[in-house]
């Protein structure tokens, strides 16, 4: 199973505030464990709203283009990992160890599952499976 782990913004890391080397040591040191116990395929951190847009499609087929900043802090995303473990309950127990909070203030943390060929059924035909597995090759490298 995979999942994505997001880990919140706050008015820290919308702020553009950089973890200290003391965070940064420790969530190296984290990472290299995860990779260690194969578990961690990808992960970023992410610059704050300001620097990003959002875009809004509209049922008519306009396009809209926002700029953050996006005000709603408790919406948005400063980081990600996606990790392959064999349960949501494995997922949980990693993010129970992640060297967090930022800054010294709280932290918000979610574990998504992410969606499989199989989660798909009969819709995913043997062609979309195809296509699926070239574009994931083509992803590896």
């Amino acid at each position: 199973m995979r999942f994505m782990i997001l880990l919140k913004a706050d008015k820290h890391s919308e702020a553009g505030q950089m973890p200290d080397e003391k965070l940064l040591t420790k969530m190296g040191r984290f990472n290299d464990e995860l990779l260690k116990a194969g578990v961690m395929v990808g992960g970023e951190g992410l610059h704050p709203s300001s620097r990003g847009a959002r875009m809004q499609f509209g049922k008519d087929g306009s396009v809209r283009v926002v700029d953050g900043p996006f005000a709603e802090t408790k919406e948005l995303l400063a980081g990600f990992w996606i990790w392959q473990v064999k349960s949501k309950e494995e997922a949980i127990e990693w993010v129970k160890r992640v060297p967090m909070p930022m800054a010294g203030g709280e932290a918000e943390i979610e574990i998504r599952q992410i969606f499989e060929m199989d989660d798909f059924g009969e819709a995913m035909t043997p062609e979309l499976r195809e296509q699926e597995e070239r574009q994931r090759a083509v992803l590896a490298g």
